[in-house]
């Protein structure tokens, strides 16, 4: 009863006719927002703080904006992911391995379609997860220390080869020299300088940002000129856009699985979406198997890392509300916002402030609900991007991507940089060295290096603290098992008495 009651109070505050136009307001500057390469949900929901201050918002209403934009932009990271190649934020990484196959397919509107559909039930469960399992889960997630997270950052670094290269010694080196680009700059411990040959640009180190727009963005501009847009989706003749029943149906307990996978992820503290989206589509890909074709256009290659990312964003406001500590980086400036504010996010703020917590919880069921209704529709918009001239499409990509890197940075030289990861990007290709990989080495280094030196600072040095914990030793059976499983695995697959036992059963 007391569920009902907090319910009805949340969507009382939540359907006020100012507090609604608000969510729907958010929901689109957020898809947005997510579409422009190298923005995200952070970008966003810090771009538009001023604006929550400026029209005199209280704390109930700026939550409602900042969040329907934080899930605005999580449905918008896939758009340029799927008609470009080029992600919209980190999450939406994991979506171009099969978004944007099925885009050179011509059917960019399926995987659209897809993704708004998979991203809503992933949304949906994720807020009913937020409402029935917090106190729950947010437990669950306090007891995870620095060992236990070095643990979780070597399981998904030991699972890349699964992900994005049928051989796991180059998937290994690309992670290698993500993680490689990651130690730049000023170590967080003893402050000394650390492969920067005296440039002072690179004491902060590389921006993520910098190196995805580069290493995507910049270099499908070059692979583009290379083949004179053959090998491209622009141009593309594009089916007839319908909502494809058949597939989504296919999809339901991909949704499902990965929804509950990226929600977990997300609880964790630090995790946030990346995590979620990419263990969401690597676990999915091991339970189809053979049987799917992920990586060259499955559709439930896009439904998988589309739910797991929306159910992670989900999940990362648990412990923001019930702990105070931020799940993601997105989550980390809402927690700001809330400071400012002069709330104080933990487990009493559920009995202090019960309109701000239900209010939100809410909110996050009616921007999902919009952001559905406001997406499918407009497929047949965003597929239209593909129709524009590649003469005039791709020097915009191009002119976004150095606008967008200079605008946030403000460095001549980070827009060298920027090309020089795209160089990197298009000699990686040409390797077929997946540039995934690459991308989560520098997106996870510093927080896996800052979890080994917090967990042997605990330990004095003691490596045996590393696997002390129940939780700690499972993980690291996982990751040795996810790396050497696939060896195994496809030898098996290549030897002649299974392929003559699977033929006597077709």
């Amino acid at each position: 009863m007391d569920l009902l009651a907090n319910l009805a109070l949340g969507f009382s505050v939540a359907l006020s006719p100012y507090t609604l136009m608000l969510a729907v307001a958010g929901c689109f500057m957020g898809t947005i927002i997510g579409a422009l390469p190298g923005l995200g949900p952070t970008n966003g929901v810090a771009i538009l703080i001023p604006l929550a201050f400026t029209l005199g918002l209280d704390a109930t209403q700026a939550l409602v904006l900042l969040t329907s934009v934080y899930y605005g932009c999580m449905y918008g990271g896939r758009i340029s992911s799927i008609l470009l190649n080029i992600p919209g934020d980190e999450p939406a990484l994991m979506t171009t391995l099969d978004g944007y196959p099925m885009a050179k397919q011509g059917r960019a509107g399926d995987a659209l379609v897809i993704s708004g559909v998979a991203s809503f039930v992933g949304g949906i469960l994720a807020t009913v997860g937020v409402m029935l399992l917090a106190p729950m889960l947010a437990q669950v997630a306090y007891k995870f220390g620095p060992a236990e997270y070095f643990a979780l950052y070597m399981l998904a670094f030991c699972t890349l080869g699964g992900v994005s290269s049928k051989n796991q010694a180059k998937a290994a080196l690309a992670a290698c020299i993500g993680l490689g680009i990651a130690m730049i700059g000023l170590s967080n411990i003893s402050g000394l300088p650390r492969f920067t040959f005296g440039m002072l640009h690179l004491m902060d180190g590389i921006d993520f940002l910098v190196a995805i727009v580069g290493l995507f963005a910049i270099a499908e501009v070059f692979f583009f000129i290379e083949s004179h847009g053959k090998n491209s989706a622009v141009g593309v003749k594009l089916d007839k856009v319908t909502i494809p029943f058949a597939d989504i149906f296919a999809s339901r307990w991909v949704m499902l699985r990965c929804s509950v996978v990226g929600f977990i992820a997300g609880v964790l503290p630090g995790a946030g979406a990346s995590l979620g989206s990419f263990l969401a589509y690597t676990s999915e890909k091991a339970i189809v198997g053979k049987s799917g074709k992920f990586g060259s256009g499955d559709p439930r290659g896009v439904a998988a890392p589309e739910a797991g990312n929306n159910a992670a964003a989900g999940g990362a406001l648990v412990p923001m509300l019930t702990l105070g500590v931020p799940g993601s980086g997105t989550t980390a400036v809402l927690l700001a916002v809330l400071m400012t504010l002069n709330i104080t996010p933990g487990p009493t703020l559920f009995v202090d402030r019960p309109e701000v917590v239900w209010g939100l919880i809410a909110s996050l069921v009616i921007a999902n609900v919009v952001l559905l209704v406001m997406n499918v529709p407009m497929v047949k918009i965003f597929v239209r991007v593909l129709q524009v001239p590649p003469g005039i499409l791709m020097p915009g990509v191009t002119m976004v991507s150095f606008v967008g890197i200079y605008s946030l940075t403000g460095s001549y030289f980070d827009l060298l940089l920027m090309v020089a990861f795209g160089v990197l990007g298009y000699v990686l290709r040409k390797l077929d060295i997946p540039t995934v990989p690459v991308i989560l080495g520098i997106l996870l280094g510093n927080h896996m290096e800052d979890s080994l030196r917090k967990a042997m600072v605990l330990s004095s040095g003691d490596w045996t603290y590393l696997i002390a914990s129940p939780i700690s030793i499972g993980l690291w059976i996982a990751a040795i098992l996810g790396f050497i499983a696939p060896m195994f695995l496809r030898g098996l697959l290549k030897s002649p008495e299974i392929r003559d036992a699977d033929n006597l059963v077709d």
